[in-house]
């Protein structure tokens, strides 16, 4: 097997686990209930190549809105899964069962004030006033827990699959 074989069959699981969390958005789900948040939390951890994990949570994301649609302010959400993919790799060196779980808090929080703060600055829902941004943020509150919910699920299956399925069928 030469290198490029090796450096395809050490990816492509990876790879796959990631282009699957952001594919999912494509099936019925709750709202704010999908795995993209996951995908950005857990693929500087599977990966180990910031940009590699770059390409294809931002690919597979942007080839899932051509299906479903571009939306207003995709760029927010975008930047916010790029916000998130960042940081997670500075602070990432080992995941554990235990610190995923914080991990997955803070992503959820910058997902949930970036993209509220676009709704707020380009929507015309709310007064463009502190008292509006505060009003967007305090109605975003009840999605806040679906996105919460679904990334520590989501992460933490992705963990326990490459944890205990991938390794033992690759070591």
């Amino acid at each position: 097997m030469n290198i490029a074989n090796k450096d395809l069959k050490k990816y492509l699981f990876p790879i796959s686990i990631i282009c699957i969390l952001a594919f999912s958005r494509l099936i019925p789900h709750p709202p704010n209930f999908t795995p993209i948040i996951a995908a950005a939390v857990i693929s500087s951890y599977l990966l180990k190549n910031i940009y590699l994990s770059l390409i294809v949570l931002l690919g597979s994301m942007f080839l899932s809105d051509l299906i479903i649609g571009l939306y207003n302010n995709f760029i927010f959400t975008y930047f916010s899964l790029f916000l998130i993919l960042i940081i997670q790799s500075q602070i990432i060196k080992k995941i554990t069962f235990k610190n995923l779980y914080i991990y997955c808090l803070i992503a959820s929080v910058i997902f949930f004030v970036t993209t509220n703060f676009s709704v707020w600055i380009f929507s015309n829902l709310y007064e463009k006033s502190f008292n509006g941004l505060i009003n967007c943020y305090f109605l975003a509150i009840p999605f806040f827990s679906n996105t919460v919910l679904s990334t520590i699920f989501f992460s933490y299956l992705a963990y326990v699959v490459t944890n205990f399925g991938y390794k033992k069928l690759y070591n």
